[in-house]
């Protein structure tokens, strides 16, 4: 009995709130990872198989039998399921010999007697290779429906007793059966201590083992009222000297767990010391086995109260509550773990299978309705931290969003358990109670982790407060979430026996086309892929520093080079992967061909996209770094992806353009093979100013500009009669097109200067508007008509109002640089 405390005692210590469901999880893997290896025995398994199928039908066949089949079955089936792959590599080298020997002749067509006799030998030795997977999956199918059957069977049965309506605990009539219960074990209890008081042999082992009793009691004792209250002070302290230190808050917290270990420790102890002194019968042995598991709840719970409520203030604290509020927060916490402790040590001493369906009632209503009460107030404090961090916060984080529905949901839980069991659904009313209050150690103990891997991260990497969040912590803390979701389901009631069903659903995979795929074959494509793409970025790399920068090709050349490398190595990764993780390419071919058709439709841009970069980095029409205009944008290339390119435009702003744009589309490269470029200055002069000064000083002016080529030279050209000015327009070549812009702008200053000092004007557009009806836009009576004038021989006399308009720049060509 000492020996199975101590086991059970240390492994409560490991599994933590949760280890009511966990203690007997590992027991079907063992059985069914022992049978996997031995060959299946037809005969066997179909007396097996008739056997649970007339115990199925069985309406008296108790839940522990249903089990046992259960496991039974489950072996056979991991048996069946190994076995359907038996001859594979044999099958698929047959099945190569008849392709080898080509399809077989149709309608009266004969083939040759060698073939015919060759083929028929080969289709006898396929039949009789493919018969033991064949009776596998047969075998495999049958098991694998009887073990569905088992579960629906026994998933009925767990609803209906949670759905079974017990005697109202309020009932006063009811009362009388839980007296008589709790009289009658007491009065059992007793009688087996005083039988062994009276026993000789019994006093002389207690008398002998004295002196180890008392030396437990002894160090238990202190261990518990002085140990833990020193552990707690030392956490405190660091907390709060360690401030932003990320060492000494590790520290703390690591040590904090300490708060569980050393009380539970002690609770062992005194457990082991009342077992030794032998005086207390069978319901002693009881309860000092329950000792450590109430010990265990009461001390992870008040660990968990100082966890979500901390004593001191920190920006670090999981719940943003005031003082007060974390008070209150801490005392539901230590309600709730003596509320554990009292349902384990109940539990122990009155046996509910050997009690009434009234006395269990009555006995466990108080406990529910105080567990309701306190689970209601811890309800209360999760709503309160959402809704005053929705005050303080514009933005509300998920953290805060999922605390907020858990409260809700605690509240609901708190309120709703206790009124279920006064009515009379007492089952129903614990599986909603206690669950929800061991699933709010569970989320402590993935906050208190979460927090633990940041911390231990930030130590390592020496990473500040202000520093941005890490990835690697997120994904631990991900992937901490998602590990703790099957001990959530434990503890809701799931049983073992379903999580392993879908370990076993995921072990056999599914079936593409004629291909089946198991988790195995992916993670064997992920590590071989995975390694495949390393290397081939370690020769990217390779290429990129050391060899490519030695030859002569341009940079644009390398990076196309570089790109293609690993476009080719993804490729070749991706095949080998597929190749090593034993998928069949073959048996995909028909599914593949049906979703093509969809996801070319869906796809045909990313697809075009695609290609027309595989055409630039071979092609190379443009290079990063080159000057181009394209659909109205002109800019600088920087980067060209498989899908798109990044061109940054003059104002320094990003433009993504589709590569099917460079390849369909008209495309300026002014930077391609050479930087050459020229440009085009036009200029206006007045009418009547001398036409060949103007062109001598354009001339000067070009051949003056250092970036101009000498071959050609600047040239001047007399273009148009303009309708305000006459129009000239000085051309030349640069060496580097790029600077055209500031060029352009050195020599309209020069030309400026030079026609202010040589008097010639530039003239601006102006014009003379006449208007024949004044007054009706200024809105006056009509003026009566004058008497025709008599003919004249000068012009015709006539009223008017004269508004000159003077435009410094009337377009955007120059057309208007010139005078009436």
């Amino acid at each position: 009995m000492l020996r199975g405390c101590l086991r059970a005692a240390l492994l409560a210590l490991f599994l933590g709130v949760a280890f009511p469901a966990l203690l007997v999880g590992p027991q079907p893997v063992l059985a069914q990872s022992g049978s996997q290896n031995a060959a299946p025995d037809y005969e066997e398994w179909r007396e097996v198989a008739a056997r649970t199928e007339r115990l199925i039908d069985g309406a008296l066949t108790s839940d522990s039998i249903l089990a046992d089949l259960r496991a039974e079955l489950v072996a056979f089936r991991a048996r069946f399921l190994a076995a359907q792959d038996a001859n594979a590599s044999r099958i698929a080298t047959v099945r190569e010999q008849i392709a080898a020997l080509g399809p077989p002749p149709e309608g009266d067509a004969a083939e040759a007697p060698e073939l015919a006799a060759r083929r028929a030998e080969l289709s006898e030795q396929l039949s009789t290779l493919q018969a033991p997977g064949i009776a596998a999956q047969e075998a495999f199918r049958r098991a694998d429906g009887l073990i569905r059957q088992i579960d629906t069977t026994l998933r009925e049965r767990q609803a209906e007793a949670l759905l079974t309506l017990w005697p109202s605990p309020l009932n006063p009539v009811n009362w009388v059966s839980a007296a008589d219960s709790i009289w009658g074990t007491t009065f059992t209890f007793g009688t087996q201590i005083a039988g062994s008081l009276e026993d000789p042999a019994r006093m002389r082992e207690f008398r002998s083992n004295l002196p180890v009793v008392i030396l437990l009691v002894l160090l238990s004792g202190f261990v518990l009222l002085r140990g833990r209250e020193w552990i707690e002070r030392l956490v405190t302290r660091l907390l709060d000297e360690g401030g932003a230190r990320r060492s000494k808050r590790l520290l703390a917290q690591v040590m904090s767990i300490t708060q569980i270990i050393v009380p539970v420790a002690a609770v062992f102890g005194l457990s082991l010391a009342i077992e030794t002194t032998s005086l207390f019968g069978e319901i002693g042995s009881a309860l000092t086995g329950a000792m450590v598991f109430a010990g265990l709840g009461y001390f992870t719970a008040r660990w968990a109260g100082r966890q979500m409520f901390p004593v001191y203030e920190s920006t670090d604290s999981p719940l943003k509550l005031p003082p007060p509020r974390r008070r209150e927060g801490r005392l539901m916490a230590n309600l709730v773990g003596l509320f554990l402790g009292v349902f384990y040590l109940g539990r122990a001493y009155i046996d509910p299978a050997l009690q009434t369906d009234a006395a269990n009632a009555v006995i466990s209503f108080p406990l529910m309705v105080l567990a309701g009460v306190v689970l209601f107030r811890l309800g209360a404090l999760l709503s309160l931290h959402f809704k005053l961090n929705v005050a303080d916060e514009n933005e509300t984080r998920f953290f805060d969003r999922v605390i907020g529905i858990l409260g809700k949901l605690a509240m609901a839980i708190g309120l709703g358990a206790p009124i279920f069991a006064a009515v009379g659904y007492v089952q129903a009313a614990q599986a909603l109670l206690f669950p929800a209050i061991t699933s709010l150690g569970l989320i402590t103990a993935l906050i208190f982790l979460t927090q633990l891997v940041g911390d231990l991260y930030d130590s390592v990497t020496n990473r500040g407060p202000d520093d941005p969040d890490a990835l690697i912590p997120a994904l631990i803390n991900f992937g901490l979430v998602v590990l703790s979701l099957p001990v959530f389901a434990l503890l809701w009631g799931v049983r073992v026996a379903e999580l392993l069903e879908v370990w076993q659903v995921l072990r056999e995979g599914f079936t593409l086309g004629e291909t089946r795929i198991a988790p195995g074959h992916i993670l064997s494509f992920i590590i071989v892929f995975s390694i495949g793409y390393l290397i081939t970025r370690m020769m990217q790399g390779a290429l990129g520093s050391t060899v490519l920068p030695k030859t002569r090709i341009d940079k644009g050349g390398q990076k196309a080079i570089i790109s293609g490398t690993g476009y080719l190595g993804i490729f070749i990764a991706g095949l080998v992967a597929i190749s090593m993780a034993g998928i069949d390419l073959s048996g995909l071919a028909i599914v593949a061909g049906a979703l093509s058709v969809g996801i070319g439709f869906g796809l045909q841009n990313i697809v075009s996209n695609f290609i027309s970069g595989v055409i630039l980095l071979i092609e190379r029409p443009v290079a990063e770094g080159d000057w181009i205009e394209v659909g109205g944008t002109m800019g600088t290339v920087r980067a060209i992806s498989v899908r798109s390119t990044r061109i940054e435009t003059f104002d320094r702003t990003d433009v993504i353009v589709p590569n099917a744009d460079l390849i369909s589309g008209t495309v300026t490269n002014w930077t391609r093979y050479n930087s050459l470029g020229r440009i085009m200055v036009p200029v206006g002069v007045a009418y009547g100013t001398d036409t060949r000064k103007v062109e001598r000083i354009l001339k000067e002016i070009g051949d003056a500009q250092p970036l101009a080529l000498l071959d050609p030279e600047p040239v001047v050209h007399f273009v148009n009669f303009g309708a305000d000015a006459l129009e000239f327009e000085l051309r030349l070549v640069l060496s580097d097109v790029a600077f055209g812009l500031a060029v352009r702008t050195e020599i309209r200053h020069q030309i400026a200067q030079r026609f202010q000092e040589e008097g010639i004007e530039i003239p601006f557009a102006q014009r003379d508007i006449w208007l024949r009806n004044p007054e009706a836009l200024r809105g006056d009576s009509p003026q009566p008509e004058a008497p025709a004038p008599r003919e004249q021989s000068g012009p015709t006399a006539m009223r008017r109002d004269e508004i000159s308009v003077s435009d410094g720049d009337s377009g955007d060509d120059g057309d208007a640089d010139g005078g009436r």
